[in-house]
């Protein structure tokens, strides 16, 4: 069984804007027909909370493999909140559909040594290292996604008022502060370094690279893989686990739940949730490693 025209609309979709591997693309479409199958065969866009929490327990008591089920969930919540985004249902049956917690894979984070060490590994007498400096700096100051970050225009970043204004998932909006030390890392890239890479060519896109042309996320990608090798940091790097970094490091000095979500573009806070996970781990590593009695 097929899944349906919007699922195959959503499949064009991921291939066109987020450059999708195919195989991913065809797992993807693999875990929409084996859902509208457990519906016996109604329409995905009719799914109700009790359709997806049955398909999950049947996948737990198949034996699917916790990476297996956590690709069908993100799957399944990507494909019912762009149905959101496009008007065709009003709310996501998946908004609060979460893996068991036997299943769930607390993400990656640095700690504040090894995030002053990354931001301190450009070279920002160089003109690109001036750009890697001021774009790892808004990484952590705001915890774009990285296609949000490679995507920022000169006009979207207003550093006399301190904010970053970007288009997140489903072409929405939002605005999220930028602090001082990040509006300075621009403002110094600005002040000669990205003239420097454009070369006397034009272009609208802040942060540059061969050409005048928008550093993609792969190009950024390898750039903090080697600023991290650079810093001696050893723990897996990459844009996400900087921005995993952000909310993770937000909570853990305060910050409520509901801020972080709005930060980060959450279309429902389950997605955010994994964080006080996360919060929690540390403080029980932190207290086994100085409590006496651990």
């Amino acid at each position: 069984m097929r899944p349906s025209a919007s699922a195959e609309s959503w499949l064009e979709h991921l291939a066109a804007e987020r450059g999708l591997a195919l195989n991913s693309l065809a797992a993807y479409r693999r875990d929409l027909a084996a859902l509208a199958a457990s519906m016996g065969g109604r329409d995905l866009e009719r799914a109700s909370a009790d359709d997806l929490t049955t398909a999950l327990r049947r996948m737990r008591a198949a034996g699917r493999s916790p990476r297996s089920v956590a690709r069908w969930l993100v799957a399944i919540r990507g494909f019912y909140a762009w149905l959101c985004g496009e008007g065709v249902i009003a709310e996501s049956p998946a908004a609060r559909l979460v893996l068991p917690k036997a299943w769930t894979t607390l993400p990656k984070v640095l700690d504040g040594g090894d995030v002053e060490r990354l931001l301190a590994a450009p070279d920002r007498a160089d003109p690109r290292g001036s750009r890697d400096a001021a774009m790892l700096e808004v990484l952590y100051a705001t915890g774009l996604r990285v296609s949000e970050l490679c995507a920022l225009e000169v006009g979207d970043v207003h550093l006399d008022a301190g904010y970053v204004r970007c288009l997140g998932k489903g072409g929405k909006e939002r605005v999220v502060p930028l602090g001082a030390e990040a509006s300075a890392s621009v403002r110094s890239y600005l002040g000669g370094a990205r003239a420097a890479l454009l070369g006397g060519r034009r272009s609208a896109v802040l942060f540059v690279g061969r050409g005048a042309a928008p550093l993609t996320r792969q190009g950024f990608w390898k750039l903090i893989k080697a600023h991290g090798a650079r810093a001696g940091i050893r723990a897996p790097l990459s844009p996400h686990v900087v921005r995993h970094s952000f909310a993770t490091h937000l909570l853990e000095n305060g910050a409520d739940l509901r801020v972080v979500q709005t930060l980060l573009g959450h279309a429902d806070i389950s997605t955010t949730q994994i964080y006080t996970h996360v919060n929690r781990e540390r403080l029980k590593s932190l207290y086994r490693s100085f409590h006496p009695r651990a």
